[in-house]
């Protein structure tokens, strides 16, 4: 668990002196908050503000299909590409461990950045009366959570795949752009519709939890399709010590 901590807080501090990580962080603010004012400008015209705190989660959503795959594309890609990840494969560090830790870096950044979000509920609280819903926010932002966790493993796992971080982008948002619209494909019924559904990411997000509703299925989805990621990322990792 050391070598964990290690390097996902030297993954914590590169982002921190990353231009592309700022510039990232930056265009999600930028868009949230225009999205934010006119919201506002528009119900102070109309005498009638809605009070509810996720009136940026829905957009952010849809940012962070873009802002995944930005932040993952050189995690062990670029690496690959510089010839430092064959040092770091000689060194005393198990593969899940160099997968987990990168993870578990970017994931702590986003979590950040989204922590910052908070902002735009609370003022919205203070604008209210009698205020927004604090647990339906709650467990918004907790199945926002785990859904960038879940994006974010995809993105590490494509990421150990090439040595190309530009490769790594667009195959990670193709496979997210993917996981997006595939429940649209299971409107059906039967069991290949139900199961085609499951598999979408974006349902198991908007159905339950953005209503406030935690829902043990979903969260199993969005636990699994994380684990399921970084085991694959390890076996890629692991399938360069014998190239």
């Amino acid at each position: 668990m050391r070598n964990i901590w290690i390097i996902a807080g030297r993954e914590l501090r590169r982002y921190f002196v990353s231009p592309v990580a700022y510039a990232v962080a930056a265009m999600l603010y930028l868009i949230l908050g225009v999205i934010f004012f006119i919201n506002i400008y528009f119900g102070l015209q109309t005498g009638q503000i809605n009070p509810d705190g996720r009136m940026v989660m829905g957009p952010m959503v849809t940012i962070l299909l873009f802002v995944a795959p930005a932040l993952t594309m050189r995690l062990i890609a670029d690496e690959a590409r510089m010839g430092t990840l064959e040092l770091l494969l000689t060194a005393p560090v198990r593969d899940w461990e160099l997968v987990v830790g990168k993870w578990l870096g970017v994931f702590g950044f986003m979590v950040g950045v989204i922590a910052v979000t908070w902002i735009y509920p609370l003022i919205l609280h203070r604008m209210t009366n009698p205020g927004i819903d604090q647990g339906v926010l709650i467990t918004a932002y907790l199945g926002l959570v785990l859904l960038v966790g879940s994006m974010l493993a995809v993105g590490v796992f494509v990421s150990s795949l090439f040595d190309n971080p530009m490769a790594a982008f667009f195959t990670t948002l193709a496979i997210l752009l993917g996981l997006w619209v595939i429940s649209g494909l299971g409107s059906g019924a039967g069991t290949a519709s139900e199961i085609i559904r499951y598999l979408g990411i974006v349902d198991h997000y908007y159905d339950y939890l953005y209503r406030g509703i935690i829902n043990l299925p979903d969260v199993v989805y969005f636990l699994s399709l994380t684990s399921l990621a970084l085991f694959l990322g390890t076996q890629a990792v692991e399938s360069r010590r014998w190239r």
